[in-house]
């Protein structure tokens, strides 16, 4: 499974500050997740309502 945070980031033209400010987690939590770091379900939650997508549309998996 893969976390498709940064291709979104490129696509959309935002900054780790930004997607910071649009979910409410921290610089260091989304940069980490880019990065690689698997994030719990609920900091999914919370990168999928600040970016106004689907929790699908930020994983990259066979299984969905």
């Amino acid at each position: 499974m893969k976390i498709l945070l940064d291709q979104m980031m490129e696509r959309r033209n935002l900054s780790e500050r930004q997607v910071s400010i649009m979910t409410g987690l921290s610089p260091s939590t989304v940069h980490e997740i880019r990065k690689g770091s698997m994030p719990r379900i609920d900091t999914l939650e919370l990168l999928a309502a600040g970016l106004k997508v689907k929790i699908s549309d930020l994983i990259e998996s066979e299984y969905l």
